[in-house]
């Protein structure tokens, strides 16, 4: 069995032989896979299918979509406002939503342990919304001793008053996007921010006794070069975060028309970006930080990295966590376009405000998609999940879990389309696991389409596996 920590392998000519658009494998099934006739009784159902077990603790997510200005490269749901006073109208529509799902949730009775914000910037509301929102989470929910408080911050938009709402509403964790510190790259993406700007949040948050910092990175951004690059990283590294993430600009003008402002024969070549995450993973493995799977890192002391050696790391729609192992914490998605995961299903939010806002006014729940994972779903993303997260998968453990009898002749089709992986050296097939060698860590998610039956079932548009 292979050390999780050793240092993965780089291979230029395999990377390339196997760069395709794939899922990122936040669920499974994946989102384009909902369902949207799912409605609000679907989505109750399932809110009550999961208070059936007073044990099973919660993970909460709330997004916040508000920007004052829009990123290029972004490919989230946002609304571009200068408006500040959104949070009046907005932290209204949320508190509806947290206690009408917390009345079928049985949240009495229940523990949370893990709350994050993401966006859109939740510090675009003004630091009093912010202690306003944890007051609403508070009085709905039981947080645990322990309990994981992170959220997403611009720095552009993170003040020190900011900082204070945020230790005081008990916040731990803190995730910054930074993208590239060069100006020309900066000047391309639309996001003009200094290294001043997020040396001041990173302090800010360490001395306000936050324990955890994330930074956020991007390879292939327009303008960007390896030596451009290498100077940001050098400064990242000054920083010492306690998590990176690393990302791969996924250029789909089509899928985000706002893109469209980016010209294309600016962005490097295909050659030149696995340049620069060769690299990105060499500094940062040799600055001691551990590659956790496809885009995080983490220092060898984070729960993150613990989570991997320990192989207990799982993952859910904020990508690599710590919580919800085996299903063993339900995450409930409040605001806009938001997904949960909850009671053996998944519920995805309206997109925009105004539906949003209109259906909690006529007392309903503000779902537009979902979907009701079956007992073959849950199989596959048992396996999925496990090959992700774990880099191994044991025939038998799955066979126990899931009460069946020969694995290799339930999947042969998909062992046998892993056998050429394997002939490469990018994973290990024996009678009674499979192991993702330090050659496929960086491919594992091609590894774990070989077990997607839904995979090319719709018209859905991912980015590049690389």
């Amino acid at each position: 069995m292979e050390d999780l920590w050793q240092p993965i392998r780089f291979d230029r000519e395999m990377l390339l032989k196997y760069d395709r658009p794939g899922p990122r494998y936040t669920s499974y099934p994946t989102a384009p896979h909902f369902e949207d006739g799912f409605g609000h009784a679907d989505y109750v159902r399932l809110l009550e299918r999961s208070a059936e077990d007073a044990d099973r603790p919660l993970s909460l997510y709330v997004h916040i979509p508000f920007c004052a200005h829009r990123c290029f490269f972004c490919g989230c749901n946002v609304t571009i406002s200068h408006d500040r006073q959104w949070g009046k109208r907005y932290l209204p529509l949320l508190a509806r939503e947290i206690e009408m799902a917390a009345g079928h949730l049985g949240a009495d009775r229940r523990q949370v342990v893990q709350i994050h914000w993401g966006g859109g910037t939740p510090t675009f509301l003004p630091p009093e919304d912010l202690t306003e929102l944890m007051d609403l989470l508070r009085g709905s929910f039981h947080l645990s001793p322990g309990c994981e408080i992170g959220v997403e911050v611009d720095p552009r938009e993170c003040s020190p008053a900011h900082l204070d709402a945020l230790a005081g509403a008990g916040f731990n964790r803190l995730s910054m996007g930074l993208q590239e510190l060069d100006a020309r790259v900066q000047k391309a993406i639309n996001r003009i921010q200094t290294a001043e700007q997020t040396w001041g949040v990173l302090d800010g948050a360490r001395s306000r006794g936050m324990e955890s910092v994330n930074v956020d990175l991007i390879y292939g951004l327009p303008n960007q070069t390896p030596e451009r690059f290498a100077a940001t990283l050098d400064e990242v590294l000054r920083m010492a975060p306690d998590r990176l993430a690393l990302f791969n600009f996924a250029y789909l003008p089509a899928t985000f028309p706002h893109q469209l402002v980016i010209n294309p024969q600016t962005l490097p070549s295909p050659d030149t970006k696995l340049g620069m995450l060769e690299l990105a993973i060499a500094t940062l493995t040799d600055a001691g930080y551990v590659f956790i799977g496809m885009d995080h890192f983490a220092r060898p002391g984070d729960p993150l990295a613990q989570a991997l050696r320990n192989r207990t790391l799982t993952r859910n729609f904020q990508g690599y966590t710590t919580f919800g192992d085996a299903g063993e914490a339900d995450l409930v998605g409040f605001g806009v376009s938001s997904i949960g995961e909850v009671g053996g299903g998944y519920a995805q939010n309206l997109k925009t405000v105004a539906s949003y806002g209109a259906a909690l006014q006529e007392g309903r729940f503000p779902v537009c998609r979902g979907l009701v994972a079956s007992a073959e779903d849950v199989l596959r993303r048992d396996v999925i999940f496990r090959l992700m997260c774990h880099f191994r998968l044991d025939k038998r453990e799955i066979e126990s879990r899931h009460r069946f009898e020969g694995f290799d002749g339930r999947f042969s089709a998909e062992l046998e389309r892993l056998r050429p992986m394997a002939d490469d050296g990018l994973l290990e097939m024996d009678g009674d696991s499979l192991e993702v060698t330090a050659l496929g860590r960086l491919l594992v998610r091609n590894i774990a389409m070989a077990f997607d039956a839904r995979l090319g079932t719709t018209k859905a548009r991912y980015s590049r596996t690389v």
